[in-house]
């Protein structure tokens, strides 16, 4: 969420920032509510301290005699009393008409964001190995699990309709190894710290990193109220939610291997063979806690993190600046790195990094102090895929593929396969 203080100050930069987005300008609506707040709390304070030194004049008047100045006065207490017994309700609804529009404003990208409507608009950062070469023409995730037996979407969609899978055998244990590979190398290598969070979240954590009220529609809800984490940074990041943090205490690295649930509601026809896009998947995330100080430099930590893994596992790779209109609501920047699917001849997105300054900790209520400071601040945080478990499983089938539809396993991933060379 913004600071209203910015916005009045900064009216026509929110505005162009928003224009980068691709979104409508806000800032003359929101400086309405907020004058409208400001206007009725004066009222307020207006009436408390005429309330007061009325009650003051009732007991002088008593006190000289003059019972009809102090039956006055009783009445224009009574008076003042109604209007903050109901003025106190319109500033709650004020208050609230004033955060609800800030909670669907998106955040401003950062001065090196590139400008741009879409993904077509992302600039190139670097690349990173090369194209696996293949003296036949590669296959399709789907059709080389299918063909070893480890996939099966048709029982899937007998248990859950469309977008699940059912994996079994030695494709199932290689997706456990490389979620197990991914928090192992985040943990010893990286610095991260081992979470296991809930994976049924209450609303104010989905507020509080941004996918309420704005994304309802991309979430599952259950009868009782908790929502499916659509990933791990919801609650992860939401440890710190309420809470003052000493300075001396960031930043903080923590990390989670868990089941994300999506509904993709707005993604019909989208990546609808196979595995790329589902309701259900396993994602390793990083989540970072800093001050406002050290985010930036957090982030290309974060990315070279994220970069690691790929690294390990021999996979090329390329990573993108997104522009303005392709980021995520509440990112001021991010990077995606893009794997390379010899099988659909692409690059596919396989991790987004991203830095949200202090966008989430206002939502969060999350907060730090400096030694020798009154004024507290807020935290700054980060988020990252580390990697998509599944999508990283479709990239170790389609780079690691034999012309015989055997899978030759990445030497990262044999130590947590029993020694297994090839699944064929």
């Amino acid at each position: 969420m913004l600071d209203m203080k910015w916005v009045r100050e900064n009216q026509a930069a929110l505005d162009e920032a928003l224009k980068k987005r691709g979104a409508e300008p806000r800032a003359a609506h929101l400086i309405e509510l907020d004058e409208a707040r400001r206007s009725h709390t004066t009222k307020l304070q207006e009436a408390q301290t005429r309330r007061n030194s009325a009650s003051k004049e009732i007991g002088k008047a008593k006190a000289t005699g003059d019972e009809a100045a102090a039956k006055a006065l009783m009445d224009e207490v009574a008076q003042i009393k109604s209007f903050i017994q109901n003025g106190e309700e319109e500033e709650r609804r004020l208050n609230a008409a004033l955060e609800e529009a800030l909670s669907v404003v998106p955040n401003i990208p950062l001065d090196d964001v590139p400008v741009g409507q879409d993904e077509a608009d992302n600039v190139l950062l670097h690349t990173h190995g090369e194209k696996p070469e293949f003296d036949f023409a590669p296959k399709e995730h789907f059709e080389l699990g299918e063909q070893l037996k480890g996939m099966d979407f048709e029982r899937a969609a007998k248990l859950a309709g469309s977008r699940f899978v059912v994996l079994k055998g030695q494709i199932a244990r290689l997706e456990r190894a490389i979620g197990q590979f991914m928090i192992d190398l985040h943990t010893q290598e990286n610095g991260y710290n081992e979470v296991s969070p809930p994976l049924l979240v209450r609303d104010e954590s989905l507020y509080g990193t941004g996918q309420l009220p704005k994304f309802s529609e991309d979430q599952f809800k259950t009868t009782d109220g908790y929502w499916m984490i659509p990933t791990a940074e919801v609650p992860l990041t939401n440890l710190v939610a309420g809470e003052t943090l000493d300075v001396d205490a960031l930043p903080i690295r923590v990390t989670g291997l868990t089941y994300c649930f999506r509904s993709e509601a707005g993604s019909a026809g989208r990546d609808v063979r196979g595995m790329l896009r589902q309701h259900q998947f396993q994602k390793c995330e990083m989540v970072s806690i800093t001050d406002e100080d050290s985010s930036l430099e957090e982030l290309e930590r974060m990315r070279g993190c994220a970069e690691m893994v790929l690294q390990k596992l021999g996979l090329h790779y390329r990573v993108m600046t997104l522009c303005s209109g392709d980021m995520g609501f509440g990112a001021r920047k991010t990077y995606d790195l893009e794997v390379w699917l010899p099988g659909q001849d692409a690059y596919r997105e396989i991790s987004s990094c991203s830095v949200c300054g202090d966008f989430q900790a206002r939502r969060m209520m999350a907060r730090y102090r400096v030694a020798g400071e009154k004024q507290l601040k807020f935290v700054h945080t980060l988020n990252g895929s580390g990697l998509a478990v599944g999508r990283c499983l479709i990239a170790v089938l389609e780079n690691y593929q034999n012309a015989d539809g055997s899978i030759t396993i990445p030497d990262a991933l044999r130590p947590y396969m029993g020694g297994l060379e090839k699944i064929g």
